[in-house]
């Protein structure tokens, strides 16, 4: 079984981009505390988020922002540029959350304003509530 979580804070804003298929693709650091460490020590986990969800860290996370990843470690082999070969660790994220107060970094966090009677602000949808309910933002775009 290959299974991890990891709750930390982004060290900078998401990488959001698109393969040659227009897939999207977005790339995120996550600092983690260890916890019961003598010496504060912090892992960085390199996290890759595909299609909607990448869409969606990309909107509603920033630098600073506490976030929840689940998911799987993976490696991949590459060739770096003097020809070396090279093994790169990342998470896999199957599902991720927002965590903490609502603080800084979180400004862009906020759902955007909702069709309706209500005024209220809804609480932002996590990844996996916008992909199960098939609502987006309806920019009129397809979103394939």
């Amino acid at each position: 079984m290959n299974s991890i979580i990891i709750k930390g804070r982004l060290t900078k804003d998401p990488e959001l981009r698109y393969t040659q298929s227009d897939t999207a693709v977005c790339t995120v650091n996550v600092a983690v505390d260890r916890p019961y460490s003598k010496d504060k020590e912090t892992d960085f986990f390199t996290v890759v988020f595909w299609r909607q969800t990448a869409e969606f860290v990309s909107k509603y996370f920033s630098k600073g922002q506490e976030i929840l990843v689940q998911g799987e470690m993976q490696s991949r082999k590459y060739e770096d540029k003097e020809g070396n070969n090279r093994i790169a660790w990342e998470i896999k994220a199957d599902r991720v959350e927002f965590c903490g107060s609502k603080g800084q970094g979180e400004e862009n966090a906020s759902a955007p304003a909702t069709k309706g009677k209500s005024t209220k602000k809804a609480p932002p949808p996590t990844a996996e509530s916008e992909v199960e309910s098939g609502e987006t933002e309806d920019d009129g775009e397809l979103p394939f």
